[in-house]
C-alpha cells in the first residue's frame, strides 16, 4: 500500500475487486460504462432543472444556475487535494488485488479523493437543492457512480467516500452562499435590454401567474347580460 495512503482500506479494496471479476460480464461492462455515463446523465438533469426553473422565481432559477457551478467548484478542490496527498492508485500500489477492470490511470494521476465520486456527490447534493423531488434518482446515483470507482478497480473505498462528502459540502456551500446575490442577478437579467439574457433568465413566475393553462395570457373578465347592475 501507498505510504501517502491516508486510511488502509486495502483489504474491502481486494474483497470488491476480488466480487467485481466473479460478476457477469455484461455487469463490469455496466459498471465501466456507468462510471462516464453518470457525469452525462448529471449534466443533462442540469439543463432540465435551469430550463424549468426559467418560468419560477429568481431564486429558484439562481440555485438551478449555481448547482453545475458548484459542482466544477468541487472538483477544482478536489483537484487541489490530489496535489497534496500524492496518493498512489491501488490498482499499482495495493498487492495481491485482482486486476483492475479498465486500464490503471499512469503516475501522477493521484486517487485521494476521487474526482469522479466527488462531481457526483456535488451534483446529486445540487440537484436536490434545485428541485427536491430528484433526490430519489440523484443520491442512488452518486453512491453507484461512487462505487464503480473501486469496482473497477482504480480508487480506494476511501477515495470515493470522502470525494462524496467533499463534494456535497463544497456544493451545498456554493449553492447557499450564492443563492441570495444570484437572485438579484436574475432579476437584473431578466430585465435586460438584451434578448439573449432575457432568454436565459425566462419569463419568471409573472408570467406564468398571468397565463392561461394553455400558455397564453388570460383574457380580463367581460360584464354578462345578466351582471348585477351594481358590478357594471
Amino acid at each position: 500500500m501507498d505510504s501517502n495512503t491516508p486510511v488502509d482500506t486495502s483489504d474491502l479494496y481486494r474483497d470488491i475487486t476480488g466480487f467485481a471479476h466473479d460478476t457477469p460480464a455484461w455487469l463490469q461492462t455496466v459498471a465501466e460504462v456507468w462510471t462516464e455515463l453518470g457525469l452525462l446523465l448529471f449534466g443533462v438533469l442540469f439543463t432540465v432543472a435551469w430550463w424549468r426553473a426559467r418560468r419560477g422565481d429568481p431564486r429558484a432559477l439562481a440555485i438551478s444556475v449555481l448547482a453545475p457551478l458548484g459542482t466544477a467548484f468541487a472538483y477544482v478542490v478536489s483537484e487541489l487535494f490530489k496535489s497534496v496527498v500524492d496518493e498512489d492508485r491501488p490498482c499499482r500500489a495495493v498487492a495481491g488485488a485482482a486486476a483492475s477492470l479498465v486500464e490503471c490511470p499512469p503516475v501522477g494521476d493521484w486517487s485521494f479523493p476521487s474526482n469522479h465520486s466527488t462531481i457526483a456527490g456535488a451534483a446529486a447534493v445540487a440537484l436536490l437543492l434545485a428541485r427536491r423531488s430528484l433526490a430519489w434518482l440523484t443520491l442512488p446515483m452518486a453512491v453507484l457512480m461512487a462505487f464503480s470507482r473501486v469496482f473497477v478497480g482504480v480508487h480506494y473505498p476511501h477515495d470515493v467516500a470522502v470525494g462524496l462528502l467533499l463534494g456535497a459540502l463544497v456544493a451545498f456551500l456554493v449553492v447557499r452562499i450564492g443563492a441570495r446575490p444570484g437572485a438579484r442577478v436574475v432579476g437584473a437579467m431578466r430585465g435586460s435590454s438584451t434578448g439573449a439574457v432575457r432568454w436565459f433568465a425566462g419569463p419568471g413566475d409573472d408570467a406564468v401567474r398571468g397565463a392561461a393553462p394553455g400558455g397564453y395570457a388570460a383574457a380580463p373578465p367581460q360584464p354578462g347580460p345578466y351582471q348585477d347592475e351594481r358590478t357594471r
